[in-house]
């Protein structure tokens, strides 16, 4: 009998339910992108609350990426043998408790651990969401939902803008983060009791490709071995920390700051237009990554996108005073151009074999991450440096020319990222 005739006689799970049941995995994505850029629209409280200095700061914002990172190759083993029900539930409840204990800290070593529990935890959403559309979805809405796991993602962002300037203003940044960890706790349970693993386990048929019985597993430190012996891999691990931690370091930390010192906006206006950056991103990543497929080239257009952004900082950070509509522009396309990075992702699984494809977009992913890990708690030390003294209302304020010394570690990474693309191999957009 016709594979297609067996197919249409089982029975798939009905598509609300599909969504259904990826939505609460991409919930929890939101929750992390919420999380990872929450400090940016409160660095008055915590400076003055823990008495920091900007390194200080910018290494409590980076202890969320300090375990976003080390748990990201983990992170596909465990969603294979765990299961992503476990997985996500599990992501969950630490992170609720992690924001509870971040509300709750009063102290730095506390506030660091809720930091680094936050990381961790919201960690394994993606590959657990990725690996949910494998089993529940169509294979056509594969693509649909790795567009949309982004999108999930820079709405969590954007909650952590306005929205959560103004909650912090009404109800003090401990009351929010409080609450806030009451939607992680709820997400966890929620997860627990209507998703599962696979349709199977709900009586209906199963998307998920069948394994080979007996089919050779590569084991996760021998994969690794094999994706960094190509030189498109190790490239391709350090020119996207550049776009991402760009972005992140002034949207998610910085930005609010040095927006209010030097444009004399206030802390909602300049956490609307650090909003409107990470929106900008959202639509670059699916816009680069089209016309990345449709043309038939990743480098070129990943070129593109280190070259503005690149350009649009360096007007940001060197020409001050800039008229406030101009100044939202460069902002908003150098959010837009680091959509760019999303290339890497195809471009870093297209470089090895097939059966690499996995490990080289964890180290991909891994690379991404590592640029806000280091770029946050590094301007901080260079703003630290050249600091005049200068204290309003228990704070540190930071002069123009520490923030062009702090940024110009984003430029040169994003210089050292384009240079480095010029000796990366095209593939073509053909698996290696």
């Amino acid at each position: 009998m016709p594979v297609n005739t067996l197919r249409e006689r089982q029975t798939f799970p009905p598509t609300r339910l599909a969504w259904m049941v990826w939505g609460l995995g991409a919930a929890l994505y939101l929750i992390g992108f919420y999380h990872r850029v929450a400090p940016a629209v409160m660095t008055n409280e915590l400076m003055q609350e823990f008495k920091l200095s900007g390194a200080a700061l910018g290494n409590l914002s980076a202890f969320y990426f300090y375990n976003y990172v080390a748990i990201q190759i983990p992170t596909g083993i465990l969603a294979d043998y765990w299961g992503s029900r476990r997985l996500l539930t599990t992501g969950a409840l630490i992170a609720g408790c992690g924001s509870l204990i971040f509300g709750l800290a009063d102290n730095m070593l506390l506030a660091g651990l809720g930091r680094l529990m936050i990381g961790g935890a919201v960690a394994v959403a993606f590959v657990s969401m990725m690996k949910l559309s494998s089993h529940w979805m169509k294979p056509r809405h594969f693509a649909l939902a790795s567009g949309m796991a982004l999108f999930f993602g820079i709405m969590g962002g954007l909650a952590a803008g306005v929205p959560l300037r103004l909650a912090i203003t009404t109800f003090g940044w401990r009351h929010t983060m409080q609450v806030s960890s009451l939607f992680a706790l709820i997400l966890g349970v929620l997860i627990w009791f209507l998703v599962r693993d696979d349709p199977q386990e709900k009586g209906y048929s199963s998307y998920a490709p069948e394994t080979h019985q007996g089919a050779a597993r590569i084991g996760i430190f021998t994969g690794l071995r094999q994706v960094l012996s190509y030189k498109n891999s190790w490239l391709l691990f350090l020119i996207p920390g550049s776009l991402v931690g760009s972005v992140l370091t002034f949207a998610g930390l910085w930005g609010v700051p040095f927006l209010t010192t030097h444009y004399d906006l206030s802390s909602t206006q300049a956490a609307a237009i650090t909003s409107a950056m990470l929106f900008a991103w959202a639509i670059g990543g699916p816009v680069f990554g089209y016309f990345s497929d449709h043309i038939g080239r990743r480098k070129p257009l990943y070129l593109a996108g280190c070259l503005t952004s690149t350009l649009c900082w360096s007007l940001v950070v060197f020409v001050p005073g800039l008229p406030l509509t101009f100044l939202i522009l460069l902002l908003v396309c150098a959010g837009f151009s680091a959509g760019s990075m999303i290339i890497g992702f195809a471009f870093s699984k297209e470089s090895v074999p097939s059966q690499l494809s996995g490990t080289a977009s964890g180290v991909c992913n891994m690379g991404s991450m590592i640029g806000p890990m280091v770029l946050q708690p590094a301007v901080g030390l260079v703003l630290d440096i050249n600091w005049t003294g200068k204290v309003i209302d228990g704070n540190r304020v930071y002069d123009l020319a520490a923030y062009q010394f702090g940024f110009s570690l984003m430029l040169a990474w994003l210089v050292l990222s384009t240079v480095l693309l010029l000796f990366s191999r095209e593939t073509c957009c053909q698996q290696s």
